[in-house]
């Protein structure tokens, strides 16, 4: 088979080299996949640098989760080959290659009318997306909502998620590239924090109300303006830190406004609870099917491409998704 792999840590772009290898042989509980789509993601850079925190030691090829057709599976898989699936990788066999090993527990079996590139797409994103919203968030209609960095990958899948909840949304992005995008994607409003003052509007578009729901994937600066938009009674979602900061907030201020600080991490309930991930990807390839969500792929960018795309994806170049196939 043919893979990128790391076998220095280092950014991606620098270090990534092609190698034909043998296909990998399947262990118990694992599914081997032709690789059809994998989603570029900021962790799988972080990871090629050895700054994320679930550490793979080189050589191995990147890419967290992937789509295809299962080749082969492990004991005790009742996973069948043939089958169309989406899943984290494991083992080092990542999804930037023509094969890839899942955890066969953790996959998704898709429906025959969603296309892999949109299953990628949407598998990460949408999933932490909906988790948020919906389990963590319990967004209601007719809320009001602000959504950070609203022409990313988590922030794009916030918006479209938010509207057809029936939510009235506020989108900030960088630039008029981006806040455009936000529009098409059902933004009410939106703010381009390159030019205008994210407090300031939001403030004016809300009566000095404030909104319901922060939706924040972006920390930093940014949650320190945004925690002073939560309405009373409202919820801060925190949802990463693509910022590099992790901001910090005053008790005080929760209590006076009365406010919920949430934390979301959707990986976590693999481990603590994951009854919740089989709601979430039926109701997603629900509304995929009914055409209520949309994703944004950006670009489907084939093998020889994948360093210069890690490069954009690293320099916040991109909207909505980046997709790998090989």
């Amino acid at each position: 088979m043919k893979a990128w792999r790391i076998n220095e840590l280092g950014d991606p772009w620098q270090q990534l080299v092609v190698e034909d290898l043998d296909s990998p042989s399947v262990r118990k509980g694992q599914v081997l996949i032709q690789v059809e789509a994998t989603d570029l993601n900021f962790a799988d850079i972080l990871q090629c640098q050895g700054r994320y925190q679930v550490k793979l030691e080189p050589p191995f090829s990147p890419g967290m989760n992937s789509a295809g057709t299962i080749l082969a599976v492990g004991e005790g898989v009742e996973l069948e080959v043939g089958q169309r699936v989406v899943g984290p990788t494991m083992g080092g066999f990542g999804g930037y290659a023509s094969e890839s090993v899942l955890l066969a527990e953790q996959c998704q079996i898709l429906p025959d009318s969603v296309d892999s590139k949109v299953a990628s797409a949407i598998h990460v994103t949408y999933g932490t997306a909906w988790f948020a919203l919906h389990q963590r968030g319990n967004l209601q209609p007719g809320e009001t909502i602000l959504v950070l960095a609203g022409a990313g990958g988590v922030g794009s899948a916030a918006i479209e998620l938010a509207k057809a909840r029936g939510c009235w949304v506020v989108a900030a992005a960088g630039g008029a590239d981006k806040t455009n995008l936000c529009k098409k994607l059902g933004a009410d409003e939106v703010v381009d924090y390159l030019k205008e003052d994210l407090y300031d509007q939001v403030m004016g578009l809300t009566s000095g109300r404030g909104v319901d729901v922060v939706y924040d994937p972006v920390g930093g600066d940014f949650f320190d303006i945004s925690r002073r938009l939560v309405a009373w009674e409202g919820r801060l979602l925190v949802i990463g830190f693509a910022s590099d900061r992790i901001p910090e907030v005053p008790a005080n201020h929760i209590l006076m406004k009365n406010y919920s600080v949430v934390g979301v991490h959707m990986g976590a309930y693999r481990q603590k609870d994951p009854r919740p991930f089989d709601r979430c990807y039926s109701e997603l390839y629900q509304m995929l099917e009914e055409g209520s969500i949309d994703p944004w792929i950006d670009s489907v960018v084939g093998f020889d491409e994948l360093p210069d795309a890690l490069l954009s994806l690293s320099n916040r170049e991109t909207k909505g998704r980046l997709v790998f196939t090989p």
